[in-house]
């Protein structure tokens, strides 16, 4: 008897394990079921993919979606809409909400927020604090967690965990690998008058390369002294990226596609406080490091730092203005951008936003394009030039550093567990996102396979 599908997708330009290769791809209850040619399957529904190619669905591993607390500027549902409208199919999301996520209380509000509600499948990291360092080991196996963060120089939020006391404590508590935001928060406070009142350009001044790069020194030595694996976020300059690449035994690497595509000072002249984030973007030569640590494999993931903020809140006088801006919705079309532009290959982009994840977090059914795992697939036409503009942005902070800018290459389609999520920058259906499965977390600390 003939096999039936929900969902055959043909004749699409696969980039997966395998390559590149033109091919059909099944569905059935949620799970890639065949790939290959499928010319006798019947199916439920059918997408022809001539002429597109199909990426396993883009993970986004940093997000700041502001719920609770903030959200005037962000919620899981609308943070989540501008994810799919950039064909992102799953996210982890940041712990510097209002209440901080440090409990399991505060956990599992986020985690009953989100399910059904956001577009995309989701997981949390809990916020590590001298609270919580010694539960934490409990903490991250619980459903709905990707791991702990720690911010050891003060960002958006009110967690900061910045002396190695207590940042021992946190690496020695659990296993899961700890995502770090990497900046020395008592040179921070000693150089906070190299700040220039009006001048956003004095950002990268105060959060000078120093900064980074010891906070990332120290935290690799307590890494060691630990055992722990750690993922350092958001990396900006070129001394960084070599000493995590003479580390890599137990570093892994984050960079964002802002840091890779905005320099200093024309950024901070063309956008102002609209630029400003942590770790603040910097000159040509940082990012130049940046991508030969991309060519050369010390990076392992691209996360967006989606951290949206107000255009009145962004619009104040620099210092007294907030840093980050949206990003989730760019993430993809930035980087086929890179890609039509000859920086980096199809298949790169595919490692850094799915095969990477699903190495370093253990995913246990996402990241690859392949039979048995969920069927997240992101469509995309390599050959679309267009424009970015704020019409097309989902995110409720409704404005972008990257507005007016030509892109070439474009999502045409997001599907999330074999539906179609979005479809030429349209909403498709109901939300129904789900928690993220880990393979560390199959039992969870009740004893619950989760």
């Amino acid at each position: 008897m003939t096999q039936t599908a929900d969902l055959i997708i043909r004749k699409a330009t696969l980039v997966s394990h395998n390559g590149r290769a033109v091919a059909d791809v099944a569905v059935k209850n949620g799970k890639t079921i065949a790939i290959g040619d499928l010319g006798p399957m019947a199916a439920a529904g059918e997408i022809n993919a001539k002429g597109l190619h199909l990426m396993p669905g883009v993970i986004d591993t940093q997000v700041h979606f502001r719920e609770p607390g903030n959200e005037h500027k962000e919620d899981l549902e609308s943070g989540s809409r501008s994810a799919v409208m950039g064909g992102v199919t799953a996210v982890f999301e940041m712990p510097n909400t209002n209440p901080s996520t440090t409990t399991a209380e505060a956990l599992a509000d986020k985690v009953r927020r989100g399910t059904d509600r956001m577009w995309c499948d989701f997981a949390f990291y809990l916020g590590a604090s001298s609270d919580n360092a010694d539960q934490l080991g409990e903490l991250e196996r619980l459903p709905g967690c990707c791991g702990v963060k720690v911010f050891m120089g003060s960002s958006t939020g009110n967690l900061l965990v910045k002396n190695d006391e207590t940042l021992l404590r946190v690496l020695q508590s659990g296993t899961r690998r700890v995502a770090i935001h990497s900046e020395d928060e008592d040179r921070l406070i000693a150089r906070q008058d190299v700040r220039r009142a009006g001048d956003p350009s004095s950002h990268p001044d105060w959060r000078d390369e120093e900064t980074a790069l010891l906070a990332t020194r120290r935290i690799l030595n307590l890494a060691r002294k630990a055992g722990r694996r750690i993922h350092v976020l958001h990396v900006t300059t070129a001394e960084e990226m070599a000493l995590l690449g003479e580390n890599k035994d137990i570093a892994s690497v984050e960079a964002t596609p802002q840091h890779l595509t905005l320099t200093a000072p024309d950024c901070y002249e063309r956008l102002g406080t609209f630029a400003q984030m942590n770790p603040p973007i910097r000159g040509a030569r940082h990012q130049a490091g940046l991508w030969a640590a991309i060519s050369n494999g010390i990076v392992d993931v691209i996360g967006s730092d989606h951290a949206p903020h107000t255009r009145e809140e962004k619009a104040a006088s620099y210092p007294a203005t907030p840093s980050g801006m949206p990003g989730v919705q760019t993430l993809l079309p930035l980087l086929l951008t890179h890609c039509a532009a000859g920086r980096i290959s199809l298949e790169r982009v595919v490692d850094l936003t799915s095969h990477g994840a699903a190495r370093l977090f253990n995913l246990r059914t996402k990241g690859r394009l392949a039979v048995g795992y969920d069927a997240d697939y992101t469509l995309v036409d390599l050959k679309k030039e267009w424009q970015v503009e704020e019409s097309w942005l989902a995110s409720r902070a409704d404005w972008s550093p990257f507005t007016g800018m030509t892109m070439t290459g474009k999502p045409k389609g997001t599907i999330v567990r074999g539906r179609r999520v979005m479809w030429e920058d349209q909403l498709i259906g109901k939300a129904y996102g789900q928690p993220i499965l880990f393979q560390e977390t199959i039992r969870s600390v009740d004893g619950a396979h989760v």
